[in-house]
């Protein structure tokens, strides 16, 4: 099939292109500037905020699937420039949606957990959203923009996604704990706050699944379990061989952060296990997998 992957040089878009290569299909990634995740797909520079850019990328691709994995993800930034948040988050799904509909792609639009409030989590996919913040916002409204302009679309939540290496040069948080530890310097992580971890691969699997299945409706692709960052980061200096104690244990409102975060914002994955053949993997094998790419680094 031909495939157009947007955000191409993020986490979980470069990863996305890397794995439908590997399935055989033909691959146009597109992404912001300069190219900056290695590959053997074709890329394109495109501007998603500026419909031209949009317009043009597709009808050169002329694509049968898009997973649209680019948006604006920094939550503190999209709270100080609501403006580019709306650009990045809603616009350019617009624009994506918009194309899409018109190339007769099936669309997927990757969304996020953040679209609930945090107070009655884990969510399954019949909850009702209720954002507060502008990434939250902005991200909820993005997958209005794609359920009313490319009707059938997936959308795609997922959630504190990490993967080894980094790429864009942005430390996910996984790759920000490890760089850390490895220093010997103590981490401080919410103890409050519980969320579903995602090992990219594994959620580069799940979206390209919905794209190439061309399934609809709303997906949690994501890990498979919910837990507060205090215990993923305990489990992860246990896989490591970090020491525990550097873990150190902190309210989310002792911090006092720009944009507000959800507490309990954890994804129920029950119809994902159930419909799709990459499952939501667990925190145990998620972690191994990491490490395991973390070693080959390393030579």
């Amino acid at each position: 099939m031909r495939i157009l992957v947007t955000g191409a040089n993020g986490l979980v878009g470069s990863r996305t292109c890397h794995l439908l290569v590997e399935q055989g299909h033909e691959v146009v990634g597109l992404g912001r500037g300069e190219r900056r995740a290695t590959g053997s797909w074709r890329y394109v520079p495109c501007e998603l905020t500026r419909e031209q850019e949009v317009s043009a990328a597709f009808a050169d691709a002329s694509p049968e699937v898009v997973i649209h994995c680019g948006s604006m993800t920094e939550v503190d930034a999209c709270e100080r420039e609501p403006e580019l948040a709306f650009a990045a988050n809603v616009d350019a799904t617009a624009y994506v949606a918009r194309a899409s509909r018109r190339a007769g792609a099936h669309l997927v639009h990757v969304s996020t957990d953040y679209v609930f409030d945090g107070e009655a989590g884990p969510y399954d996919v019949e909850a009702l959203p209720n954002p507060r913040g502008v990434y939250s916002v902005t991200k909820h409204m993005g997958e209005q923009a794609a359920r009313v302009l490319a009707p059938g679309c997936a959308i795609a939540r997922t959630a504190v996604v990490y993967g080894w290496p980094p790429v864009a040069g942005r430390l996910n948080f996984g790759a920000w704990l490890l760089t850390t530890l490895e220093k010997g310097q103590p981490v401080r992580l919410f103890e409050d706050q519980f969320v579903s971890p995602s090992y990219a691969e594994n959620v580069a699997a799940m979206v390209a699944e919905l794209g190439v299945r061309r399934l609809g409706g709303i997906w949690h692709t994501c890990g498979a379990e919910v837990l507060s960052r205090v215990h993923f980061g305990r489990a992860f200096c246990e896989v490591f061989g970090f020491d525990v104690g550097l873990i150190v244990p902190v309210k989310l409102a002792e911090l006092k952060l720009p944009a507000p975060r959800p507490l309990r914002s954890g994804l129920r994955v029950d119809k994902t296990r159930h419909e799709l053949k990459a499952r939501p993997l667990g925190l145990a094998e998620s972690l191994t997998r990491f490490h395991a790419d973390w070693r080959r680094t390393r030579g």
